[in-house]
């Protein structure tokens, strides 16, 4: 068990995902040192739900840290700024509309800088400041930049982000402002992980980009946890997620194998629906081609920027979540992205991320096929505020008008 006063003594390692090393808590943790593949953690489960019974939660508070107990750090050694705890809200009109019997939406827009990346970034910003590490870089797509930012500037440790040049600007503005140096580099996040070794280099700065430490998983699983809670302990039959780096699809995977292990849960689980966009799918086509690695997609092009992920770390592990929960993974167009951004906007007030309205318009696809049937009760997420899109917002609504104008057009001939 952990013997490191900061951390839950029931974590009783970081373990490797391929190769099953483990490795304690009393340093400084990134990858396995023996095969270079994500670290994830280990908990004693069994005395978990002897001490624990969900119904316990409710003591620990409404946000992510609800579910402390199969969490990595012990009381006051978080840093907190209200992450997590984010509505599932029904969506009947676009269930009317789409077919299905339910649709619900998890919508992170309230989260700390406005996106689910706050889960992650609060785990792994503890853990820096719990091993006494004072400065942290990553490359981001935006959203991830502007939760370590802040999150740093809460914890009092520096911070450096290496974004693409083309990140809506909304992201850089709100990075610089919560005090981190931002750099701005030609290409894809790929080339800014590139870039970040040079100008962040170790062992200074600890590099918590995804998956290339541990805790950013642990706080991503959290949302698995909320929708089983907000559900009724009832599971969804399908989960729509719009997937990058994949960490968000991983941890819900990992907290259902973990809710069921603590006798939370019963049923098969949710299908795990990965979404990408057509100009960055290199998750969809290592599926199609029942592949167990994911090669690098080459000329990286979409608006949701979130998605333009050409080579995500953790593939074997995207896979592996998929295939184990029966689900699939799907591609979708730009003008689709728009129209269910528009879409969430008008028909249920979620003025949505462009990774938002892919989800949506997954789902249309899914159900027009028929892979998902009229009676299944289905979730899909909206990441983040529509509110740093602004660029992707004024393609939406170009689009709208002039979907208006052809209906318009079309009545009167």
């Amino acid at each position: 068990m952990s013997a490191h006063p900061s951390f839950n003594p029931l974590l009783l390692a970081l373990e490797c995902s391929e190769c099953g090393a483990a490795y304690d808590l009393t340093a400084r943790r990134s990858t396995c040192a023996k095969c270079g593949r994500p670290l994830v953690a280990r908990y004693d489960l069994d005395a978990i739900a002897r001490e624990t019974p969900r119904e316990a939660l409710a003591r620990h508070g409404s946000d992510l840290w609800r579910y402390r107990p199969v969490l990595p750090f012990a009381p006051g050694h978080e840093v907190r700024l209200g992450e997590g705890g984010t509505p599932l809200l029904p969506l009947p009109r676009i269930a009317r509309e789409t077919g299905v019997a339910e649709v619900w939406l998890k919508e992170e827009a309230p989260n700390p800088t406005h996106s689910f990346k706050a889960r992650g970034l609060a785990l792994a910003v503890s853990a820096a400041r719990a091993w006494g590490i004072d400065a942290i870089a990553l490359p981001s797509a935006g959203n991830a930049g502007s939760a370590a930012a802040a999150y740093a500037a809460a914890a009092g440790i520096r911070c450096r982000i290496v974004v693409p040049n083309d990140t809506p600007r909304a992201f850089v503005t709100e990075a610089r402002a919560l005090g981190a140096e931002v750099k701005l580099v030609p290409g894809t996040i790929a080339d800014a992980g590139k870039a970040l070794a040079s100008w962040a280099p170790a062992p200074e700065w600890w590099n918590v980009a995804t998956f290339k430490e541990p805790f950013r998983l642990e706080g991503k699983k959290t949302l698995g946890y909320e929708i089983a809670e907000q559900g009724g302990w009832r599971l969804p039959d399908a989960i729509f997620y719009p997937t990058g780096g994949g960490t968000g699809l991983v941890g819900m995977a990992r907290a259902f194998g973990e809710m069921k292990r603590l006798g939370w849960i019963e049923g098969p689980m949710p299908k795990l629906i990965a979404v990408q966009s057509e100009g960055c799918a290199p998750v969809v086509r290592a599926f199609e081609r029942g592949a167990s690695d994911i090669a690098p997609w080459v000329d990286a092009a979409t608006v949701a920027s979130g998605l333009r992920v050409p080579s995500p770390f953790a593939d074997r592990l995207i896979l592996r979540s998929i295939r184990e929960s029966g689900g699939t993974a799907v591609a979708v167009g730009e003008d689709e992205m728009l129209r269910g951004m528009a879409d969430l906007a008008r028909e249920a007030g979620c003025f949505a991320c462009p990774e938002g309205g892919a989800t949506l318009a997954a789902l249309r696809g899914m159900r027009a096929s028929g892979a998902v049937a009229r009676e299944a009760r289905v979730v899909i997420f909206n990441t983040g505020s529509g509110l740093k899109y602004l660029e992707a917002w004024r393609a939406a609504l170009a689009r709208r008008r002039g979907a208006r104008r052809t209906a318009v057009r079309g009545g009167k001939s």
